[in-house]
């Protein structure tokens, strides 16, 4: 037996219900990428087998660095993953949901705080370091863990958006500006357009009833509510340290340190 499937064995015994979305969630993908494959869309198979790759890690994590994931948080990056690459992308509920993008970024606000307090919080209860980092500490340091995912996610849509042409910084419609680059004296001082009702481009009405931001509310957005779940999960931490041992929606999201590989803690229920 591979290294890989003895994980995921390990996995079924120790966790059904995670083991069970995962089975559910890949099954999808792999029908969508045997679809997308029969149509000749390259790119939504890309994206499938992406996806197929994303949903192994919880497992993987779990054996190489002998730690238990807890089920809530296993479950939740595994719909994470397929919410945004699979419904998202190639389901395009970016563009049918008008708040999905929004969803996802507040999800991955808080989750990557959860993970940057795990990464320090196991740090900080292991025998082999001297760290000794304080609640308000391990949350300030969640908190910009998850931030710098965040703006690292930005400059790569920003990349994608400049190179490959692909619109990820989704464009918002505004009816007025404000710019310097429009004062006729060259001055620092902007000038404002406003109640901008049309926007002709070479010549042709774009038909949009106002004028394009090419992206940057969607980028503050972004930012503001990945802000959010960062702050939010920050604060749970917090307490969850502090009173070691009775947040019981903090443990959620907290993996443990296993003693030995096959010793597993049962699941929080």
């Amino acid at each position: 037996m591979s290294k890989f499937s003895k994980t995921i064995h390990e996995h079924i015994k120790r966790d059904k219900r995670a083991f069970t979305v995962y089975i559910v969630l890949r099954t999808i993908v792999i029908v969508t990428l045997v679809r997308a494959a029969m149509r000749q869309e390259y790119e939504s198979v890309f994206v499938c087998a992406l996806s197929l790759f994303l949903l192994t890690m919880p497992a993987v994590v779990e054996r190489k660095l002998n730690i238990d994931l807890p089920t809530t948080l296993e479950i939740i990056v595994m719909v994470f993953i397929f919410a945004a690459e699979i419904l998202g992308e190639i389901g395009e509920y970016y563009v049918k949901f008008e708040y999905w993008d929004t969803i996802l970024h507040t999800t991955n606000g808080f989750l990557c705080a959860a993970i940057g307090f795990s990464l320090v919080d196991l740090l900080n209860r292991s025998e082999r370091t001297a760290l000794r980092l304080s609640p308000l500490y391990m949350s300030i340091a969640a908190f910009c863990f998850s931030m710098t995912v965040g703006v690292l996610w930005e400059f790569f849509e920003f990349g994608a958006d400049c190179l490959v042409h692909t619109d990820m910084q989704k464009d918002t419609v505004i009816s007025a500006i404000h710019s310097v680059a429009l004062n006729p004296t060259g001055a620092n001082k902007p000038v404002g357009i406003e109640n901008i009702t049309s926007v002709v481009v070479n010549g042709e009405e774009l038909g949009l009833g106002g004028y394009l931001d090419i992206g940057l509310f969607d980028t503050m957005e972004d930012m503001f509510v990945n802000f959010v779940g960062a702050v939010v999960f920050s604060v749970i931490g917090f307490f969850y340290v502090k009173n070691r041992g009775r947040g019981r929606f903090a443990k959620r999201f907290i993996p443990v340190v296993l003693d030995e590989p096959e010793d597993a803690p049962e699941k929080e229920k």
